[in-house]
């Protein structure tokens, strides 16, 4: 979808809200970016904005996401300073439960697409533990995840769990395009693809 924003010289919030007729799917977008901030002050080179949305498997629940992150261009490293996500999820029946599921996503999904990934090698998969398998650490956690919750009194139940990984990684993805002006297409988004891909 960013991409597309980007052939058609359009902010990449603006240009969503643009396709969008569905009334939640628009608000989880305006209060995701609205909280955010979404392009309010100009960014220091190395530094981008991503944001993305979905409703979960096409009939569960609507979440938006917005954060920024640096990129260190001499050794590939990527620092998520702050996530604000908003989520529409029918009726809060648990408003706690559903920041804390979606934190749980967003942190999961931040792990999912920087860092793991099975090693193996011609016979067997080498990656046999936590020692070996790539998992992101507390110091790389983001400064700040904030989740806002769109209540939905009298509507359907839509579920909370897993809504959260497809638009954070799309989200990486498309703060990293903005910091650089690369576009990375294989996960995980290593420190090594992301220096092959700016040319360093």
């Amino acid at each position: 979808m960013d991409e597309l924003a980007l052939a058609a010289n359009a902010d990449p919030v603006e240009y969503r809200l643009r396709h969008l007729k569905d009334p939640r799917a628009r608000k989880v977008i305006e209060v995701a970016a609205d909280k955010f901030g979404w392009l309010k002050n100009p960014l220091p080179e190395g530094r981008g904005r991503g944001f993305a949305f979905a409703k979960y498997k096409n009939h569960a629940a609507y979440l938006a996401v917005a954060l920024e992150a640096e990129v260190d261009r001499d050794s590939g490293t990527i620092a998520i300073s702050h996530v604000v996500c908003a989520v529409d999820c029918g009726e809060a029946v648990a408003p706690d439960s559903i920041v804390n599921q979606t934190e749980g996503g967003i942190l999961q999904s931040l792990s999912w697409t920087l860092y793991e990934a099975v090693s193996f090698d011609t016979t067997r998969i080498t990656s046999r533990d936590w020692g070996g398998y790539p998992i992101a650490r507390f110091t790389e956690m983001p400064d700040s995840v904030d989740v806002q919750v769109i209540d939905r009194p009298g509507t359907p139940f839509l579920g909370t769990g897993e809504a959260a990984q497809g638009p954070t990684a799309a989200a990486i993805a498309n703060a990293i395009a903005d910091a650089t002006g690369a576009r990375l297409r294989e996960l995980p988004l290593t420190r090594a693809r992301i220096k092959a891909a700016i040319g360093v």
